[in-house]
């Protein structure tokens, strides 16, 4: 079956569906292979020869934490005068995430520079 000559909204591949876009389900015991959107079946037979190809990348392993305190992101943003609770040392590094919804404040993060 050529899905170019079927009137439809998209040109597409066997993988969609062509009047509504969706992705088709691959092909199972059944004889045809239905749109789950829009109920457009197309036969079973249409998919004989086709190659489906699946792969899986995975990010490197990284350590969540720096290696070294110092080398942390904590040190590398700017100083404000407050003191440290642990320690009494004045002078603490700040660094701000967007921890919650966009519509929220940032939080603010302090990280004393001598413990």
């Amino acid at each position: 079956m050529d899905l170019a000559g079927i009137c439809s909204s998209f040109q597409s591949d066997l993988d969609f569906c062509p009047d509504c876009g969706s992705v088709l389900p691959l092909p199972g015991a059944q004889d045809a292979v239905a749109c789950i959107r829009c109920g457009f079946s197309i036969n079973v037979r249409d998919f004989e020869g086709k190659v489906v190809k699946t792969s899986v990348v995975f990010n490197k392993l990284r350590t969540a934490m720096p290696l070294s305190m110092e080398e942390g992101p904590e040190f590398q943003g700017p100083v404000v005068d407050r003191r440290c609770s642990r320690c009494g040392h004045e002078g603490m590094a700040y660094h701000t995430r967007q921890m919650r919804s966009a519509d929220e404040g940032q939080t603010v993060f302090y990280t004393c520079t001598n413990c």
